[in-house]
């Protein structure tokens, strides 16, 4: 696990030592083990020069069109010296950096082998050379992990980045036609003077309006783009007097008849087992974020058989309001397997204390305090000395734990004529769950309306929020195509490419590696994924119960309370009781303040008005309140500020 980042200056007159410095210290937290840089002449004598670090300007201006890679090392697979970045093959023709894991690459490595490949390192790293020697562009399909990486080919004159199935990892970059910027980070962008600091109004009026964020290639500042999941970009120089990036897809979830040997919940349970397995490869101490839920436990419980002797920590946000806390299925789990069980205990007197620093490190604004509350985990994770930590991340999208999947279902149902079964369904989710007429029959609306009506109900929606300004400025919001016929299957796929996993995918991954530590997601291994898609939609939901084909496959492995339970927490956070008591002095100084009212997003008075209906508990408005605030803080952070300010994690 690693932080990278690349410059590639095609006329070399804005590449300077001082910004290659900032680039590489804004991301030392994602590598503090190593650091290297290569640097690529692209007309001339094409020459080649490694180094540990920035060549001195002079030095620099002397390269004819100038390709810059840089790395920093988190030592996780083959701590030795072998396992130095940028790294080359052996002919010094193919160069990559690379953030991530493949899991697969001893598989990977014995194929090479066996057509006559040589490695050196016992690395990950090294494999994706040789694959991409032998199968090209191609190599990607092959790999089962996660990674973010770039590679040159100097023999192809091409430039050749991609990113994992479901963005993992993270890669952005800024592209003008003349110089391509690309980094783990978007703060590491930012070092180049080149690249304007400005704000992108149509995705800040996403998050504001819907919570939106990763939904879009486009991200909150101006011109500056992620590479998203599933995707390759390649630039090619020879034989072209105008370069142009080129992006394009290589993988997607398709609906396709799966092995059929044995239950259903006996052939999910092999793959997800085999891919806690995988998961575990690491040549440092592996532990598992435990919240007391089914996907997490699920992990802990499976990753047990594979420890053997050595001591398995699991580390979980508790409360002690009962309506937030979870101990009772985390003890459960945790004695089960026999975990050392670490618990910390976030608080809204230390929120705003770390906000600044929360506000550097996610690079852009965050859905809720939840992510303060993981931040925290992450912390505890760190002073553990756990570098590598397996997450429950994926299992709700994937296996439609969201009880709003239920209007999905009833939509199916409805769809195809099934009135029965939509009436045995209906019943067994009021009985189970309570719900209101008016709750299901919001979220069935919402899976069965056309692509028309849902954009023009969100514009009549967006008329309605009295505190949002300047709608004539915003394009419509982003939709996306049903891929699906099966309405429960769509769901789960723009929730698992679009709407929620890809934002809690950016937020892990920028708290666990502000800390240094490696989170590792098994609910997203491709072949489960592929698998679970082949299913039956009664294998998720039934009778009003979730997941499913998970809670079958589970049986007799996790302990009852925790495998049956019906009640969905997910990770929170006493936000609405924060903001309405030790916050509320805080979020009225931020939406009192002249930057807040001078954004032009606010009016400030219908702000103000509906702060006070919260903090009067007529109406429970965290999530909302959290945009205001998060969203002041990072402007002030990341737009008003000359610098970008390095902060450190406690």
């Amino acid at each position: 696990m690693c932080g990278i980042f690349a410059v590639l200056d095609l006329r070399n007159d804005q590449v300077d030592r001082q910004t290659l410095e900032a680039m590489s210290s804004s991301i030392e937290h994602r590598g503090p083990d190593d650091c290297g840089f290569a640097f690529f002449e692209l007309r001339g004598s094409e020459r080649t020069v490694e180094a540990r670090a920035p060549l001195q300007g002079g030095e620099l201006s002397q390269f004819q069109g100038l390709l810059v890679f840089g790395h920093r090392r988190l030592s996780i697979i083959d701590l030795t010296e072998a396992g130095h970045q940028p790294m080359c093959n052996e002919t010094g023709e193919i160069w990559i950096i690379y953030n991530g894991e493949i899991y697969n690459y001893e598989e990977l490595a014995q194929e090479l082998l066996g057509k006559g490949h040589l490695f050196k390192s016992r690395t990950d790293t090294e494999v994706i050379l040789h694959a991409y020697e032998e199968w090209g562009i191609e190599c990607v399909e092959r790999f089962n992990g996660m990674w973010a990486f770039v590679l040159w080919d100097k023999r192809r004159q091409r430039l050749f980045c991609s990113r994992d199935r479901f963005g993992i990892k993270p890669l952005y970059y800024f592209w003008n036609g003349q110089k391509l910027v690309m980094a783990s980070e978007i703060k590491a962008l930012l070092q180049d003077s080149a690249i304007e600091r400005a704000p992108n109004h149509s995705r800040i009026y996403d998050y504001l309006e819907e919570g939106y964020l990763d939904h879009s290639e486009e991200t909150c500042f101006k011109n500056i783009y992620q590479l998203k999941g599933s995707h390759y970009l390649t630039l090619e120089l020879r034989g072209t007097q105008t370069p142009r990036v080129d992006i394009q897809r290589y993988w997607d979830i398709e609906s396709r008849k799966m092995d059929e040997r044995g239950p259903s919940h006996a052939r999910f349970f092999e793959l997800f087992e085999d891919s806690v397995r995988l998961h575990m490869r690491s040549d440092v101490p592996v532990g598992t974020c435990l919240s007391g839920g089914l996907d997490s436990s699920s992990i802990v419980t499976v990753a047990k058989r594979f420890l053997g002797s050595n001591n398995h920590k699991t580390f979980s946000s508790c409360f002690e309001d009962k309506k937030y806390d979870e101990r009772e299925f985390i003890d459960a789990v945790s004695k089960g397997a026999g975990t050392e069980s670490h618990c910390v205990f976030p608080s809204a007197e230390n929120l705003f204390k770390e906000f600044e620093v929360l506000v550097w490190y996610q690079d852009e604004p965050f859905g809720s305090t939840s992510i303060y509350a993981q931040w925290n985990v992450f912390k505890m994770i760190k002073l553990n000395q756990v570098k590598v930590v397996l997450d429950g991340q994926g299992g709700d999208e994937l296996l439609a734990g969201y009880h709003h999947y239920f209007g999905a279902v009833l939509g199916e149902l409805l769809r195809t004529f099934r009135l029965r079964e939509f009436l045995k369904e209906l019943h067994a989710i009021k009985e189970l769950h309570r719900y209101s007429h008016f709750w299901l029959i919001q979220y069935l609306v919402r899976s069965m309306v056309s692509l028309q009506t849902v954009k023009m109900l969100r514009t009549l929606t967006r008329r309605k929020v009295k505190w949002l300004k300047r709608y004539d400025t915003v394009e419509e919001p982003l939709m996306f195509q049903n891929k699906f016929r099966n309405s429960l299957f769509n769901s789960l796929y723009q929730s698992l490419m679009y709407f929620t996993l890809p934002s809690y995918l950016h937020y892990e991954d920028r708290n666990s590696m502000a800390h240094s530590v490696e989170a590792r997601v098994p609910f997203l291994d491709y072949r489960l994924v592929e698998f679970v898609f082949s299913l039956s939609m009664d294998q998720l939901i039934r009778r009003g119960t979730t997941k499913v084909i998970l809670r079958e496959a589970m049986k007799g492995r996790l302990p009852e309370k925790v495998r049956t339970r019906m009640d969905k927490m997910g990770f929170v956070t006493p936000e609405d009781q924060w903001f309405r008591g030790p916050l509320k002095s805080q979020v009225e100084a931020i939406i009192s303040s002249k930057s807040f009212d001078e954004r032009g997003y606010f009016d400030v008075g219908e702000i103000k008005k509906a702060f006070a209906e919260h903090c009067a508990g007529k109406a429970n408005l965290g999530a909302m309140i959290w945009r205001w605030v998060n969203l002041e803080l990072w402007f002030r952070t990341f737009i008003d500020s000359r610098t970008i300010p390095r902060v450190r994690a406690g």
